[in-house]
């Protein structure tokens, strides 16, 4: 049996209030689930997967170089190319002065 207690109105606010919050709801819903959303969600994740990668990476490879190269690899490095870039352009100067 129904509640005869109860005012209409106040039963009619209710409901209507609940309409409220049900409508929100579903708003939220289809904007969560929006076809754009999920496409930016899934574009963010795969950005910050890729960042993690590359940081492990990085990680990786510096461990890996500081355990397998002595301390002076970096000046002798420098050196090498200093040398080699001398070569090159004295080779450079002297086919210069031949072809004039």
């Amino acid at each position: 049996m129904a509640d005869k207690t109860r005012d209409p109105a106040m039963i009619e606010r209710e409901i209507e209030l609940t309409r409220q919050e049900l409508a929100r709801s579903v708003d939220l819903l289809a904007e969560r689930l929006s076809p754009k959303r999920v496409a930016q969600r899934g574009v963010a994740k795969a950005k910050e997967e890729a960042g993690n990668v590359a940081t492990d990476i990085k990680t990786i490879v510096r461990r890996e170089s500081a355990e397998r190269l002595s301390p002076l690899t970096g000046p002798v490095l420098i050196g090498a190319g200093l040398l080699a870039a001398g070569v090159a352009l004295r080779l450079l100067l002297r086919r210069g002065k031949q072809d004039c």
